[in-house]
């Protein structure tokens, strides 16, 4: 089996990682491997143990202007690829393993206010079926700070009311428990009870294991729940666009202006890294700073 085909394979099977990223790295590696070829660098990819080679890959990339961040994500893919590559005993060197790439400034996300958040709640008609689902979606996604396809991925069997709790299948097959409040338990068994059976009356198929249900009565997908969240904003009034993952950003922001720890809200967030969730730390810390300005009277303007 070639390299390139197993490492897709262990990305795949042992890693678990989605069909996008494996596409994104194996085509990192396969470009990397055309550039060595072309130049007559190496003969192969198993071939590639001089340091320079890897600086000189670098500065071919800066050289036909490649932006910063996708030079680093193919350095990074290179890196974990010559580290399987060393993991099966085919080199003793991965010359990626020290080599830095460009320093991409981080950008903190665009966070929605808890103001902005209840005008959008009330904008929700609850009394129509689909209006019900959508504001069920939507507190999930605020209150338990689901990504998109874990929302749309939720099995019936995930739910554990009795628990208060639902069971989240994150990235990498690293699963957790989150819990539920109080009105979004009840919100969701009258979801459950009444609303689902009418949504998956008009579908072909009544024995659908995901929860949520479109009006076609067939299962949700991402695109169609950025469709409801396009629809929701758009009928609340505002003017800017949301995506699933603004909510996501919320509900970390809130937990740790509230004086959440931080690695409780790692572990609700399902993040692998806790460096993955300190970014929300600057973004409390901006907030809290626009909290002072607004409300210290030494930064308060007066009327002379």
């Amino acid at each position: 089996m070639h390299i390139i085909e197993s490492f897709q394979n262990y990305l795949s099977i042992e890693k678990n990682y989605s069909p996008h990223t494996v596409k994104a790295y194996v085509r990192d590696v396969k470009d990397f491997e055309s550039f060595i070829q072309n130049e007559e660098l190496a003969k192969d990819l198993i071939d590639v143990t001089r340091e320079r080679l890897g600086r000189h890959y670098l500065s071919h990339l800066d050289f036909n202007n490649y932006a910063k961040k996708s030079i680093a994500r193919k350095i990074s893919s290179l890196r974990v690829f010559y580290a399987y590559v060393m993991d099966q005993k085919l080199i003793d060197k991965n010359i990626f393993e020290t080599l830095e790439g460009p320093k991409i400034p981080k950008k903190l996300p665009t966070i929605l206010h808890t103001e902005e958040i209840d005008l959008i709640f009330k904008s929700i008609d609850k009394f129509k079926p689909l209006g019900h689902r959508n504001h069920v979606i939507l507190d999930l996604l605020f209150s338990c700070g689901l990504r998109a396809s874990e929302l749309c991925s939720m099995k019936l069997k995930d739910i554990m009311l009795e628990q208060e709790q639902i069971l989240i299948h994150g990235k990498g097959s690293k699963d957790r428990y989150v819990p539920l409040h109080k009105t979004l338990i009840n919100d969701l068994k009258h979801y459950l009870t009444y609303i689902r059976p009418i949504l998956l009356s008009k579908g072909p198929n009544a024995s659908i294991d995901e929860v949520f249900i479109n009006h076609l009565g067939t299962k949700l997908t991402v695109r169609g729940l950025q469709h409801i969240l396009k629809a929701i904003i758009e009928k609340s009034g505002e003017t800017y666009r949301i995506h699933p993952h603004m909510l996501r950003h919320a509900f970390a922001t809130v937990l740790l202006d509230h004086g959440a720890d931080l690695r409780v809200v790692q572990e609700l967030l399902g993040h692998e890294h806790l460096k993955s969730t300190q970014i929300y730390t600057h973004v409390s810390t901006e907030s809290m700073k626009e909290k002072y300005r607004k409300a210290s009277p030494r930064m308060v303007k007066k009327n002379d």
